[in-house]
């Protein structure tokens, strides 16, 4: 195991490596924006090293800073959570040439999933069910484009090869609108990505989101561990998480695992990773490999009693997995809700300090979070703050259990989502599970529309 890991990140995803590191007995190196100074992992972890200014192009995305931080500390590897360059394959490639251990995958196969289209061509040939497309990028003739959407059939999504989180994607429903929805998603691609090329797909219209979290060793071992739930979404960014998912077979999911876990191996992927897929009139879809460490990671971890973080860690010190498939065992269910600081149902941006932090307790909660009272929410990064996970023996339980430490929960000084949450757990279609991903919006834009005839 290493003697010292730098975690190239903030927030709770860097207090929750700091956490996995400390129980294995191994240093701590956070580096941190100047906006970050008081966050509470950089004040517990054995070293600190200020990387630059708030913004985060000159400190958690400046590589040289990173890799002068992790000279100058003598760590040996480092972990990049999830975000920032978690999926830059540049830098694990700049990493590794500058003699650390990267605790994630090799570079060529971050490359390789990282571009949709090789992704989802690779998956193909693994045996991964994907949604019928186009057979690579789209080419530039018009006529062939047409033709490509009209063999599809409508409605179409247009794709950015190199999008992610939810960007770079645009729904055509006529042909009339097809050319120029292509363009205008290039566009937005080479400005957003650096990379033009685009796809298409068959848009699924009413699908869930289901994902397979594994893990796999340098050696040729992959397991999954099962599958999570994410259909709880606005603006394709997910809200509410669970695993494992309401209603589908676990024959289904068996059969997806195992190709997931064959995929891995033929890939040599090493680490762990997630693929998503959408799922529609039982039939699973696939749509692109994380290769990080998931926000959702948790309610697989509460299902399984299997820490993902630490298992990064031993495969990245070229250790072998643990576990072999049979020893993965899927208890009770777990259902994570991500609190964000923003209004609650208008979604704008709350920073600011946080005069009062009480999070909940009692059986089966986990809170994940670096806030605290007196702690000042900067407007320069992502509005999550934490996330509160429940654990029951069913999942009536685990939403039981969730709306009670919902009801205890107290942040003051600043807005947050927390009253979203308690009102989607009282939401009878959540309760019956298996809602889509169009539902919240759906939902919201219901509410809106009662609103404004008042």
């Amino acid at each position: 195991m290493f003697g010292k890991v730098l975690i190239a990140n903030r927030g709770e995803i860097a207090l929750r490596i700091l956490r996995a590191c400390r129980e294995l007995g191994v240093r701590t190196v956070a580096v941190h924006s100047e906006a970050d100074i008081e966050a509470k992992y950089v004040k517990l972890a054995d070293e600190s090293v200020c990387i630059g200014p708030a913004s985060s192009s000159l400190s958690y995305l400046n590589v040289p800073a990173i890799i002068s931080a992790a000279e100058v500390t003598d760590a040996e590897a480092i972990h990049p959570g999830y975000g920032f360059l978690s999926e830059n394959a540049d830098f694990a490639e700049r990493v590794e040439s500058s003699g650390f251990a990267f605790i994630g995958p090799r570079p060529e196969t971050i490359r390789l999933m990282g571009d949709k289209v090789s992704a989802k061509r690779t998956m193909k040939d693994a045996g991964v069910p994907c949604v019928p497309g186009s057979e690579g990028a789209l080419p530039d003739d018009p006529k062939e484009i047409t033709k490509t959407a009209r063999a599809i059939g409508y409605p179409v999504i247009i794709k950015a090869a190199g999008g992610g989180g939810g960007r770079g994607m645009r729904v055509v429903h006529t042909e009339a609108a097809l050319l120029n929805a292509v363009t205008m998603t290039r566009s937005e691609a080479g400005a957003a990505f650096n990379n033009p090329t685009v796809y298409m797909e068959k848009f699924l219209e009413n699908p869930r989101h289901i994902e397979i979290q594994v893990l796999a060793d340098a050696y040729g071992n992959a397991i999954y561990l099962g599958e999570r739930d994410c259909s709880m979404q606005r603006r394709h960014q997910k809200v509410i998480e669970e695993a494992p998912a309401p209603g589908i077979a676990r024959k289904l999911i068996a059969t997806l695992g195992e190709r997931c876990a064959e995929a891995c191996r033929h890939i040599n992927y090493r680490g762990a990773g997630t693929f998503e897929f959408l799922y529609e009139n039982g039939k699973f879809f696939f749509i692109e490999m994380n290769t990080r460490v998931q926000v959702e990671h948790p309610v697989t971890e509460q299902i399984t009693g299997i820490d993902i973080v630490q298992a990064q860690l031993h495969i990245a010190a070229g250790e072998k997995l643990y576990y072999q498939q049979e020893d993965v065992e899927i208890r009770g269910h777990a259902i994570e809700c991500r609190i964000n600081a923003e209004d609650p149902f208008k979604f704008t941006p709350s920073p600011g300090k946080i005069e009062t932090w009480h999070p909940p307790g009692g059986p089966g909660i986990r809170v994940d979070s670096h806030a605290y009272s007196g702690y000042t929410v900067p407007p320069h990064y992502d509005s999550m703050i934490g996330k509160v996970i429940s654990t029951g023996h069913t999942r009536e339980q685990a939403i039981a259990r969730m709306s009670i430490a919902l009801s205890e929960m107290m942040v003051n000084g600043i807005k947050t989502n927390i009253p979203l949450h308690q009102e989607l757990m009282l939401d009878e279609r959540f309760r019956l599970g298996g809602t889509s991903i169009h539902y919240l919006e759906e939902k919201l834009a219901k509410k809106n529309s009662a609103l404004k005839s008042q």
